[in-house]
């Protein structure tokens, strides 16, 4: 059981380093051979979280269980897509990420067993939730390569062309995220409040306050953006105000009962 995370973060490790030793170079890093170590990483990584999330008991969707599937998945993404567009200058954040989410396999193995089995619509809800933190999580990485950018064009720096894609490539990318994000996020409220019902009773309404708080975040600045036209600094405190929340909405209670109280 150890050794999958072990080889997946070795994996992770060498991609990370081939990113980084070349990632402000004027060619760039071999993506090539980095997308083959991110994918090889990848694939051991789902082999190892797989078995920490269907036990014999059920599914295990503790704290740390979630954190390593939300790196894999924004991982995987970045895997993807590294070869078509220019997101480099993320990777090495992502791929950092995803060595402590797959350290936390086993590191921290608290128990959360729920059985899907028994409750189907459950499942629909969470692989939902899941999805839309993931993609907006993205959004909130892009919001920050834009603000970089931006300081950087402001400051009149040089900008490495292999490393740094143009700005309103970037922000064009970050309001598709947005909006896929939105729309997951809206069908995991959706799925909530018809499949489950203690949304706001036991211990749970803070996760659906904070996800509607922060649905209106995102509907605000769409709104914003196709209406009068949103600045890159606004649309960057808008992404990140709602990641910040869906973080706390997801994880803040969480970590307190199973990290801190356990």
């Amino acid at each position: 059981m150890v050794i999958l995370p072990a080889v997946a973060m070795v994996f992770y490790a060498v991609a990370l380093i081939l990113v980084t030793s070349r990632l402000f170079h004027p060619e760039g890093p071999n993506r090539k051979l980095v997308t083959i170590f991110a994918a090889i990483a990848v694939v051991l990584h789902a082999f190892a979280l797989y078995p920490a999330i269907f036990t014999d008991n059920g599914q295990n969707f503790s704290l740390t269980n979630v954190i390593s599937m939300v790196c894999w998945i924004i991982a995987l993404t970045f895997t993807i897509v590294m070869s078509h567009i220019k997101v480099i200058v993320l990777v090495p954040v992502v791929f950092a990420c995803s060595i402590i989410g797959v350290a936390l396999l086993w590191l921290v193995p608290p128990q959360y067993i729920l059985h899907f089995d028994q409750h189907p619509e459950v499942l629909v809800h969470v692989v939902l939730s899941l999805m839309a933190y993931s993609a907006l999580l993205i959004a909130a990485l892009y919001a920050v390569q834009l603000m970089f950018i931006q300081n950087k064009l402001k400051k009149k720096q040089p900008l490495m062309a292999h490393a740094i894609p143009p700005l309103l490539t970037v922000e064009k990318q970050l309001y598709h995220l947005v909006i896929i994000g939105l729309i997951l996020l809206s069908l995991s409220l959706a799925t909530g409040f018809i499949f489950m019902d203690s949304m706001f009773s036991s211990g749970q309404g803070h996760k659906a306050v904070l996800s509607i708080m922060a649905w209106f975040v995102y509907i605000a600045m769409l709104w914003q953006q196709y209406t009068v036209g949103c600045r890159i600094k606004t649309a960057v405190i808008y992404t990140i105000s709602g990641a910040v929340l869906l973080s706390l909405a997801y994880f803040g209670a969480r970590a307190v009962k199973e990290l801190i109280l356990n």
